[in-house]
């Protein structure tokens, strides 16, 4: 018996629990008679569209290699390199439509200093937000060196498309701000673009910041985080306690309620009002954003009876930065994620099993879309209380054996990292703690309680190389967790 089969259905002494098909007598199964898919609804307000910052980022293209191909090189005269550059274009501009970018690509090929000089000299006024340079020719490689050192601050991306032997790019990879894509994976070309393109979006992002700590005349203050250029925009808690007051349960929230109950695998605790309230909370998250003009909030929601974890699952699976406790370094991190990657990391708290060398991850908020916005996998689920045995949120049951990466960023130039695999998730009961609890190998990790950070994201899959290219073209450091 596997241990999600070996659950138990009720936590003790928790209150009446309510299963799926007494809570949608109870509402009418308004979710289950529009025919909708999962967690899918009929109001405009979900729209599975992230708030997106103003503007777009501009990146230049340009192609580095003679206009006439040596006979004895590499790729050498056998190649048709007119078409391959032509290819490398194409996947380019598909990318840059589907990421949102701005597309400056320059055909006319690079093939001295000169040329190149004249470049730099036309970019001097008005620099790119990013630079996307292909090196064609193994020749050209201190043509390549030449306009990468004198570029300016223009975050870089050289993509080789076997056109270099061990040692041409070893100096053009030293340069900071510079990622070297050396692979004859043309796809990769997409990945450089969105890599360039979230340098910008983390520059142009504004984050809703909602905490205690903060009063009226705080709400138009803006902070701007180091590093990233992320406006951090400042709210009073008292804010989000006022809109729900605005937020009635009407049909939109009831489609909402309906459809997680519907989906969840079982209702434990919580009861119908439970399971508004926390589609209220949706509501406000969105209007809150909306009138802020804002990508993404933390909130300081630690020991809210009527807790924001659904609502919060709900964001991130939407692709918008949704952060527990007002952890700022947590909700960059998931920024970062989310513009890389396309899919949300689970900030949690991290437990130490130093018995099998494993670390558990505990929150009452995770994303069910683990794969990523565009993949129609979603995890199961149950419809628990919150940790403080109040309101509704959700115990996201993780796949299994499946690969998954650790990050967050300890400071602002400084990330942690680390991958592994899903071991089990922790059921409750007998244990006790934040309903989502996951359990993690990591590899290169002697001993678990020495692990760095706190509030790391769990992300499925392993993208650790892709978050170490990021560091190296954004001027960060990652560090093994």
């Amino acid at each position: 018996m596997s241990r999600i089969d070996s659950y138990c259905d009720r936590c003790g002494g928790c209150g009446p629990a309510m299963n799926r098909r007494n809570f949608l007598a109870a509402t009418g199964g308004a979710a289950l008679a529009t025919g909708l898919g999962p967690l899918d609804f009929a109001s405009s307000l979900f729209a599975a569209t992230a708030p997106a910052p103003a503007g777009k980022a501009v990146v230049h293209v340009v192609f580095v290699r003679p206009l006439k191909t040596p006979l004895i090189s590499w790729p050498g005269g056998q190649t048709d390199v007119g078409a391959m550059q032509a290819l490398f274009a194409k996947m380019i501009t598909d990318a840059a439509e589907k990421t949102g970018i701005q597309l400056d690509l320059k055909s006319a090929p690079l093939e001295n200093k000169d040329q190149i000089n004249a470049y730099l000299e036309a970019i001097k006024g008005a620099p790119p937000d990013g630079l996307l340079v292909c090196a064609m020719e193994l020749t050209q490689w201190p043509e390549v060196l030449h306009l990468v050192e004198n570029r300016g601050a223009v975050p870089t991306v050289v993509y080789s498309h076997l056109t270099a032997f061990t040692g041409n790019m070893q100096k053009t990879r030293q340069v900071p701000n510079t990622f070297v894509g050396a692979t004859p994976d043309v796809d990769w070309l997409a990945f450089a673009l969105r890599m360039l393109n979230t340098v910008w979006r983390m520059k142009n992002t504004r984050l809703a910041v909602i905490t205690r700590a903060h009063t009226r005349e705080d709400e138009s203050k803006d902070v701007v985080a180091d590093a990233f250029g992320t406006t951090l925009h400042m709210i009073p808690a008292a804010r989000f306690d006022e809109e729900l007051a605005k937020v009635d349960a009407g049909e939109e929230v009831k489609a909402m309620a309906d459809r997680y109950a519907a989906d969840a695998q079982e209702i434990v605790e919580p009861t119908k009002a439970d399971i508004i309230d926390a589609a209220r909370n949706y509501i406000v998250c969105r209007r809150i954003l909306e009138a802020e003009n804002c990508q993404g909030l933390s909130y300081d929601c630690l020991g809210r009876p009527n807790p924001v974890c659904i609502a919060f699952s709900r964001l991130l699976d939407e692709g918008i930065v949704a952060g527990c406790e007002a952890d700022v370094d947590a909700a960059l991190s998931m920024l970062l994620t989310q513009s890389l990657f396309d899919r949300s990391g689970f900030i949690q708290d991290p437990s130490p099993n130093t018995v099998s060398n494993t670390l558990i991850g505990a929150h009452c908020t995770s994303p069910t879309k683990l794969e990523g916005l565009a993949s129609a996998y979603r995890a199961p689920y149950k419809i628990r209380s919150y940790h403080t045995r109040t309101g509704a949120c959700m115990e996201v049951l993780w796949p299994v054996d499946r690969e998954v990466t650790v990050m967050k960023f300890i400071k602002p130039d400084t990330i942690v990292l680390g991958s592994g695999r899903v071991v089990s998730n922790i059921m409750q009961p007998p244990s006790g703690c934040c309903r989502t609890a996951v359990e993690i190998t990591v590899d290169g990790v002697e001993d678990m309680d020495q692990a760095k950070g706190f509030h790391q994201l769990f992300i499925l899959g392993n993208l650790e190389r892709g978050f170490r290219a990021y560091c190296q073209l954004a001027g960060i450091k990652a560090v093994h967790i």
